[in-house]
């Protein structure tokens, strides 16, 4: 064979194993407390097997449920070279778009042992994978989905880290700081409306007092939902304008110091 085709079979043999490379997709069907529930795992087959394991990550949705946009993120974090999973917290194919109703999903979780209970059964998918170093996990949540990654480190789930993307901030219990393991870093809008001063400083004290190991950065000129770029339209339909909406410059910032975080907490001792 001459030199020619030697560089011929090279390039076709990289085009092959590029071609087989992809980001792979599955939804996983399960149950919790008696709701049929449906997940989404993803990950890149190229940099991930059962061989070749790689920290997980749980995605945790805004309240209109597991919708394309939670989806997206899952698939942005397997990008990085992780496995996501993104938690299916109402009922397989519950979503909605009306804030009322988002609002009913929601609020039979806040304040009760529920919310950590469902995330901790998509935490158990991810873990039953057999794809994911299990010293290596780590949950991230947006809005209602930001208050759940809460409550299930404060469970004491076995996470190194959560990342709270516009993130409620619900009431820290009096046992957090001897049960959670998790790092915890909060990604907020400086002007978020749907989160009083009064819950800022509560939840200040409450990390401080307990010793957490957290950061928490405030971006100006964002407001509630600053990562989603489907904000604004959902605003309007809804009457929320002012109070939800999109900021790139936060999104892209706040998903740059996730990226470092979980260098951080996923460095191999």
């Amino acid at each position: 064979m001459n030199l020619s085709r030697i560089v011929l079979a090279g390039l076709a043999l990289c085009a092959g194993v590029s071609l087989s490379a992809k980001i792979i997709t599955k939804p996983v069907a399960y149950e919790h407390a008696g709701v049929k529930l449906e997940g989404y795992l993803v990950y890149d087959d190229a940099k991930v097997s059962a061989e070749k394991k790689a920290p997980g990550v749980l995605v945790v949705p805004e309240w209109w449920g597991l919708n394309d946009y939670a989806k997206s993120r899952a698939e942005q974090v397997a990008k990085l070279g992780y496995v996501a999973f993104a938690v299916d917290m109402y009922g397989a194919g519950v979503s909605t778009t009306e804030a009322q109703k988002a609002g009913e999903l929601a609020g039979q979780f806040y304040g009760k042992p529920l919310m950590a209970e469902r995330a901790q059964a998509g935490l158990d998918q991810l873990l039953a994978t057999g794809l994911v170093e299990t010293e290596h996990v780590a949950a991230i949540g947006y809005c209602f989905g930001g208050s759940t990654v809460q409550a299930l480190a404060y469970s004491g789930a076995p996470l190194v880290g959560i990342v709270s993307f516009h993130g409620g901030l619900i009431p820290v219990p009096a046992d957090a700081a001897v049960k959670t393991k998790a790092k915890l870093l909060m990604c907020h809008g400086a002007l978020d409306p749907l989160v009083s001063k009064e819950d800022l400083a509560a939840f200040t004290q409450a990390m401080n007092d307990g010793k957490f190991d957290y950061q928490f950065i405030s971006y100006s000129g964002a407001i509630h939902a600053f990562t989603n770029p489907g904000a604004d339209k959902v605003a309007a339909a809804n009457g929320l304008t002012g109070k939800i909406g999109y900021n790139a410059a936060a999104d892209r910032r706040s998903w740059s110091q996730m990226k470092g975080f979980f260098k951080e907490i996923f460095e191999k001792k």
